[in-house]
Order: structure tokens, then C-alpha cells, then sequence
């Protein structure tokens, strides 16, 4: 029988999985709860963080925790064996086919840590939570930290050849796996002649730091630099997450983007590569 739409695309991950394996799991005791429509449809302390790349983890829980609420779609028959499955997460007058089983009987080796758990969406549900805080985005990784240190170290952010930050007085974020970033205070940026800020409109968010605002930059020739317009090159955290709380309101500059240079007591610093550059 054909796939149902939306469903193709879970079987080919659970079925690479399945071949393949994560790329690492890690069973949690904390408290993981996954609210749908109103009721909490898993509430365990055996959920299990499952790699299915190398980027951030997923949460898994297993099918006692959660089956209540399941049932199953027209193209499987009940009692029979399976190693992966889709299932519909059915609470009152709502429900999502976004849900990825795993058989108690895996034949690979690699695989057998999935046996017997299921994968809900995490934007299929209304939010989950670890104890009793909200995680937002994904879940954290827990090999992943983020530390904020104040220095005073002269920053100096150019664009185009142009000046368009100066401070001794910024906030350097090291983030696991990510290039350190350069948080200034904004009128390191604003109080500068020919630099002016524009609201993008764009947001992103992040489950370390919080939901990220950002600014087209319009820069005046001037002297050896060229002025143009830059989009969404800065952003800055209204509120961030208690843990970088206090880079709220400073800005940071893409400094992976052509054109763009940040010096650290006169030294520049090496523009690194990312998704951004």
C-alpha cells in the first residue's frame, strides 16, 4: 500500500536509522512530558535523546509511555510484526500523523537502542518539557555548553572597509562547535556617523539563547569603505534564556560574511566558515 502523505519521509528516517543506526543515544533520568490539545501524553523518566544526525538530539520515549494515546493508521494491521511504523497521536477532536514507531524485535544490531520507542515530532506537539522547565526549538544538547565573558578588550567592527562598531566593553559567547561571537552594546553601533540600523522583521530561535531579532545594516560611503545596504547581518536577544542573560540587547555582527571584519585589540580576527558565509 502507498505511503499516506506525510508519512514518506518519516519511513525513510526510521528505516535509516534502522540500517545505519544513530549517531549516538543517551538515556536521561529527567522528568520529559510532551503536552498535545490540553493533555500531557507521555510523562516519563526513561525517555532517550537520539542523535539522528550529528547536529542536536531528539527526544524518543517509549511506547508504554505514550501508547494510550496512539492509534493506529489504516495501512497497518494490529499484531503484526513491524520495524518501523508510523502512528496517529490522537487527543480529543485533535491529532497528528507525525509520530515514528520501533518495533521490540529490531534485526540489527545497530539499531536495537530504538526497540520498542517512539518519536513524536517536537513541532507536532503543542511544548515539551524536561522536569518542569520548557524546552523551546529542539532539545539542548547536554555534551553542548554556552559560556558569556565579559572582556574589555578594544572590538572594532568594520563593513566594507567602513567602522561601524567600537567598544571596550563586549560580551564574547563560546558556544560548543560554533565560532566565538561578539556581543556589543548597541550604541557602540547607533552612536556611530553614517551607520544606521533597520528592523528586518526576521527571528530565529535557539534553545540556548533564546528568540534572535534582527537589523539590515545601511552603511554611508565614507573615506576608503563602501556603504550599501547589508540584510539581516546583525541580531540581538530582547529576553534571552537565564543562562545568557546578559548579552539582552547587545548586538552581534555576522563576521563570516564578505565584507565584514572584526579586530580584537588592533589584531583581526579570522573570518570563520559557516552555514552563514
Amino acid at each position: 500500500m502507498a505511503n499516506a502523505p506525510g508519512e514518506s519521509d518519516l519511513l525513510k528516517l526510521g528505516n535509516k536509522l534502522l540500517e545505519d543506526g544513530p549517531v549516538k543515544t543517551l538515556a536521561t533520568p529527567r522528568r520529559v512530558r510532551i503536552l498535545f490539545n490540553g493533555a500531557y501524553v507521555a510523562d516519563t523518566t526513561m525517555a532517550l535523546l537520539v542523535w539522528e544526525h550529528e547536529y542536536y538530539p531528539q527526544y524518543y520515549v517509549s511506547e508504554l509511555s505514550i501508547l494510550q494515546h496512539l492509534r493506529d493508521p489504516d495501512s497497518w494491521v494490529p499484531g503484526s510484526p513491524y520495524q518501523c511504523r508510523t502512528a496517529i497521536l490522537s487527543v480529543g477532536d485533535r491529532a497528528t500523523d507525525r509520530v515514528l514507531m520501533f518495533g521490540y524485535s529490531l534485526r540489527n544490531p545497530v539499531s536495537q537502542m530504538l526497540a520498542g520507542m517512539v518519536r513524536v515530532e517536537f513541532g507536532a506537539a503543542d511544548a515539551w518539557f524536561e522536569e518542569d522547565v520548557r524546552i523551546y526549538v529542539h532539545p539542548k544538547d547536554p555534551f553542548r555548553r554556552v559560556d558569556v565573558l565579559h572582556s574589555t578588550r578594544a572590538l572594532e567592527v568594520r563593513v566594507q572597509g567602513r567602522v561601524v562598531a567600537q567598544t571596550g566593553s563586549a560580551y564574547h559567547l563560546y558556544e560548543t562547535g560554533l565560532p566565538c561571537r561578539y556581543y556589543v552594546p548597541p550604541t557602540a553601533v547607533i552612536a556611530r556617523d553614517g551607520v544606521r540600523l533597520r528592523d528586518s522583521g526576521t527571528t530565529t530561535a535557539c534553545p540556548y539563547k533564546g528568540v534572535a531579532n534582527y537589523y539590515h545594516v545601511e552603511v554611508d560611503a565614507g573615506g576608503e569603505g563602501r556603504g550599501g545596504k547589508f540584510e539581516d547581518l546583525v541580531w540581538y536577544y530582547k529576553t534571552p534564556t537565564l543562562e545568557c542573560a546578559s548579552i539582552a540587547g547587545c548586538l552581534c555582527f555576522y563576521h563570516e560574511k564578505e565584507g565584514v571584519e572584526v579586530r580584537i585589540d588592533g589584531e583581526l580576527v579570522q573570518r570563520p566558515k559557516t552555514l552563514w558565509s
